[in-house]
């Protein structure tokens, strides 16, 4: 098999060196909107990917750019340079760079969140670390930093974010009121016995009143690509005198319907800033404090309780 080696720019200042061919391993759907926007140069044209799980959405809208492996020792008998995303929900990430490692293949991980860093890289008491970390904002390349010291850490432009608000509309054009709730698994009960994504959307609900929006606001939740069909079913019906409707459509559509967006920590509560709404985080006082280290995030548990 032929090799090459693509060199290209994302900024001025920053120019990257990849052997090809390349391959992507992505399970979440995260690490797999990040990595598809950040390869979306023609020289990348024909690398090789293996998606699953959450990822499998956002793959099928790159297909035309990429050759789909049939598993994951077919693809990394045939690439260079390894790009995995750092997902929590299965071991197919990890279980690449490990193999990569041990075959020489240079490897590059995309963090896309700015929470649990150190664990990404850990299963069954198992610490793989890429050979390369890429980041895609400030925050993130402080946090990894001081994570993983003496790691290359590669900044780049966080081109999934500018193309989502590209296509969000702006403030000034929505004509309703509605909010709407980006949910997400919150992996914790905080020692209570029910899923934390469930604490955080009725603390939210009960602290509404004190957010002074109108009273025909509308609540749109929103689920998580991870998130199970019919996981909130049974919710919804427990909140049947309230305006809350299920929304399973695109995330930018949803958010140029909305005023409001709230939600504990996920990403796409960043892309709301970004496009100027007003944010809330719905951690309840109980949970873990918020890893999101970005300015106008306003905080329910810190606006004083009724």
């Amino acid at each position: 098999m032929a090799f090459r080696r693509t060199c290209f720019i994302l900024e001025d200042s920053v120019v990257i060196d990849i052997a090809q061919p390349l391959g992507v391993v992505c399970h979440d759907a995260g690490g797999a909107n990040q990595i598809l926007a950040m390869l979306g140069e023609p020289e990348f044209q024909g690398a090789i990917g293996y998606f699953d799980g959450p990822a499998r959405e956002p793959s099928r809208r790159a297909a035309s750019r990429f050759e789909i492996a049939d598993d994951l020792p077919g693809l990394l008998g045939r690439v260079r340079t390894l790009v995995t995303g750092t997902g929590w929900s299965s071991r197919l990430e990890h279980d690449a760079r490990d193999i990569a490692r041990r075959r020489g293949i240079r490897s590059i991980a995309v963090l896309d969140h700015w929470t649990n860093y150190r664990e990404r890289f850990v299963r069954d008491g198992s610490f793989v670390l890429p050979d390369e970390l890429w980041v895609v904002d400030e925050y993130a390349l402080d946090i990894a930093s001081r994570t993983f010291p003496g790691l290359p850490i590669g900044l780049q432009p966080d081109r999934y974010a500018e193309q989502q608000v590209e296509r969000i509309a702006p403030l000034s054009q929505v004509a309703g009121n509605e909010l709407v709730y980006l949910l997400e698994p919150a992996r914790s009960d905080w020692g209570r016995g029910e899923p934390g994504e469930f604490q955080a959307l009725r603390y939210f609900l009960d602290r509404l009143p004190q957010l002074g929006l109108p009273a025909e606001t509308a609540i749109c939740l929103r689920p998580h690509p991870s998130d199970a069909h019919g996981k909130y079913d049974a919710f919804l019906g427990e909140r049947r005198g309230h305006r809350i409707v299920l929304d399973n459509g695109d995330l930018a559509g949803a958010l140029s319907r909305a005023r409001w967006v709230a939600g504990c920590q996920t990403y796409a509560l960043t892309l709301a800033l970004r496009a100027g709404r007003t944010v809330y985080c719905t951690l309840p006082p109980w949970a873990p404090p918020c890893q999101l280290p970005h300015r106008g995030l306003s905080h329910l548990q810190r606006m004083g309780e009724p």
